[in-house]
């Protein structure tokens, strides 16, 4: 009896000790600023996941509000499609879109390399061959200013070879005010070695918008949260005295959803034909066998209710997703697009009544945030919304980074909401 109490203690203790989250800093050893970057100003990014364009008023952010009034607000910030985490935070450190970037979604099939890519494989999401594009991060390392990552997809991936000198991976086991702690430790290292670009990532208003729904109390609540942490996070970065830059975005909206008739996948899809990656607002078959797309296509219109069928081929050209855009053959051949508020669902338990990725063109509840304030941004400014992959050229103007690569955003943003 003791023996096998003993070993019952042995075993939860080596399973503890593998299943704790990593909360070890990484820092690349051997960088410095160079002398030109550390006159430079400051850039924190912050993006709060799930954070819907309307959330601030209805549910009462004043801090983030008081704030934006001191720069520059958006009347929203359009995702990428399709509007889901992976592929919106990416594309909004690209100024690319998913389709041009290559993380095409949370989940998906790259039929260039036969493989599958999730958001919760720690083989697939720090490859760096699977991300395209120059984040942000890369881009200032490359031109030898230090950067950081208290989170942020991408920043664990070894994207180019290059990491951000300071980086986190992700977990939710850091308490929030450590996290604000160690933001205001990096800068106070000396100048050679303090980030002038900082990416820093909530989930708490996601997780309660897809588990309550985005007109819970739960979801206020949630709101409230971050804004309070946005406060606490400006007042002690402004003691330091250094011309930091706020920007604060989100990833994608949040809508209520039919949870009573979702839908499920046709019965006419052989799935033994076709790679099927989880979908919830959008379906992507890719075929085995391309003979089999058109026949499949034929099947699926003649089931269509509540869903549209698409091929790569005739994909609206305003989601820039299809075969012209698939620069990374990591869009599916056929797309199962849902009617809003009708979601796919294959598991036996309920869905979450909070969902996002639908098209932001139809459902304005994908629309999110921009608002930032700081040294480098025109005061008490609105702008009309705009897409999401024109925050680039927004941070590299402020830092002053070249960047020669062509991207799917405009300066035209950053000409009007900066300063000269």
């Amino acid at each position: 009896m003791i023996r096998h109490s003993f070993f019952a203690v042995f075993l939860f203790l080596v399973y503890s000790c593998f299943s704790q989250p990593d909360t070890v800093q990484r820092i690349v050893a051997g960088r410095s600023n160079s002398v030109e970057q550390q006159q430079k100003p400051y850039v924190i990014l912050i993006s709060i996941d799930g954070f819907r364009y309307d959330y601030a008023e209805k549910y009462g952010a004043n801090n983030l509000l008081s704030l934006a009034k001191e720069g520059v607000s958006a009347e929203a910030m359009i995702p990428s499609y399709p509007s889901l985490t992976f592929p919106n935070h990416y594309s909004i450190v690209t100024g690319l879109y998913p389709s041009h970037h290559g993380l095409a979604s949370n989940y998906f099939y790259s039929s260039r390399r036969q493989q599958f890519y999730s958001m919760k494989n720690p083989a697939t999401f720090t490859d760096g061959n699977w991300y395209g594009g120059t984040p942000l991060w890369v881009l200032a390392e490359q031109q030898q200013m230090l950067s950081a990552a208290f989170y942020w997809v991408g920043s664990e991936a070894n994207i180019r070879d290059i990491y951000p000198t300071y980086y986190y991976s992700y977990n939710e086991m850091i308490p929030i005010e450590r996290r604000i702690q160690i933001v205001v430790d990096w800068l106070k290292l000396p100048s050679e070695k303090r980030p002038h670009l900082i990416t820093f990532y909530m989930s708490n208003v996601d997780h309660a918008g897809h588990e309550n729904g985005p007109d819970a109390p739960e979801t206020g609540i949630a709101v409230r949260d971050v804004d309070t942490t946005i406060r606490k996070l400006y007042e002690v970065v402004k003691e330091t005295g250094l011309p930091v830059n706020f920007i604060v975005v989100g990833d994608h909206g949040m809508t209520s959803i039919d949870t009573k008739k979702t839908l499920t996948l046709p019965a006419s899809v052989d799935t033994n034909r076709f790679y099927i990656p989880r979908g919830v607002e959008l379906v992507e078959l890719y075929a085995k066998n391309k003979d089999d797309i058109q026949p499949e296509y034929e099947r699926l219109k003649k089931e269509e209710k509540e869903f549209t069928v698409y091929l790569k081929t005739n994909m609206p050209a305003h989601l820039n997703y299809g075969e012209k855009d698939d620069l990374y053959e990591v869009i599916g051949d056929i797309m199962l697009i849902p009617s809003w508020p009708k979601v796919f669902h294959f598991s036996n338990r309920s869905p979450n009544p909070g969902a996002h990725g639908f098209d932001p063109s139809l459902v304005k509840d994908m629309y999110t945030i921009f608002y930032a304030w700081g040294p480098a941004f025109k005061m008490n400014m609105q702008v009309s919304a705009f897409k999401n992959v024109n925050v680039y050229p927004v941070v590299t103007k402020i830092l002053g980074l070249n960047y020669t690569e062509k991207i799917d955003g405009s300066p035209e943003l950053a000409n009007r909401i900066l300063k000269p």
